[in-house]
């Protein structure tokens, strides 16, 4: 699978060069800027969940190594480095990890650009791991919180991720394939689907409004529906580096993996510098 995805891009990178091309080495923005709803994308900053002491921390990148372009078709071939880890607050200022998950692996992505009209689409093949982590376990009572084991949780992936975006209005739709996965009770077969929308130039260039919904379908035993709603301000450029401020609703199973098949209902205040 991961070779036949490789000559898949490598095709289509000698597809896609011509006289015209011209070549950049580590670029200093992304052909396909983060899905703004989607949980799994690049992101630097805190989720304070409200009414419960709970917070998530994100510290990871993407970025592309190097691009292929003209003036209307842009191909890039890049890697993902992301950890996102479950904490809780306590006095003091002390903040316990509970849980942790690693991603890593590599992406490529095609964009067309044709007057208002974009579209493309971004592949990423990339493994996730978890782990709990010390502060999950109740050292007074020699036990683990909850009375929940450390489990193995990790999964290779490949997914594909196309794009239709007019203006300011982005839609997409994703469909990702575990090549393996454990526990092996887990299905193979995740589907999503969502959109963004950058209200640009309506308070200042420097100001941006968004709003984003994704809906991500995941096989656990069962299908179960997930759902992601975000809205607030971003500061900087709107597709490309800035600080954001949003509040996020979550409806669906957890997305740390030792905690896969739990259910979670919250509402988040999040901060988010976008690199």
């Amino acid at each position: 699978m991961k070779k036949f995805l490789l000559l898949f891009l490598l095709l289509i990178i000698i597809t896609k060069i011509n006289s015209q091309s011209r070549f950049e080495l580590f670029p200093d923005d992304l052909n396909i800027q983060p899905f703004a709803a989607n949980s799994l994308e690049p992101k630097l900053g805190f989720l304070f969940q409200t009414y419960k002491n709970e917070l998530r921390l994100d510290i990871g990148n993407s970025l592309d190594v190097f691009r292929f372009y003209n003036d209307k078709e842009t191909f890039t071939f890049g890697a993902d480095l992301f950890t996102y880890t479950l904490l809780r607050g306590e006095e003091n200022f002390h903040f316990p990890v509970d849980a942790v998950d690693y991603l890593f692996g590599i992406n490529g992505s095609y964009k067309n650009i044709t007057g208002d009209h974009h579209y493309g689409l971004r592949l990423r093949i990339s493994h996730i791991s978890a782990h709990f982590v010390d502060g999950h376990y109740d050292g007074s009572k020699q036990q683990w919180r909850n009375g929940l084991n450390p489990r193995v949780y990790s999964r290779e992936f490949v997914e594909l991720m196309p794009f239709y975006s007019y203006k300011n209005l982005r839609l997409y739709g994703g469909y990702a394939y575990l090549f393996h996965v454990e526990p092996s009770s887990i299905g193979k077969d995740n589907y999503q689907a969502g959109f963004d929308f950058y209200a640009k130039d309506i308070i200042t260039d420097f100001i941006t409004p968004f709003i984003g919904y994704d809906m991500k379908i995941t096989h656990i035993k069962e299908y179960n529906f997930n759902h992601s709603v975000v809205f607030g301000i971003k500061t900087g450029r709107p597709n490309g580096k800035g600080l954001s401020a949003y509040f996020n609703f979550y409806s669906g199973k957890s997305i740390h993996g030792e905690y896969f098949d739990f259910d979670k209902n919250y509402w988040a205040f999040g901060i988010n510098i976008d690199l």
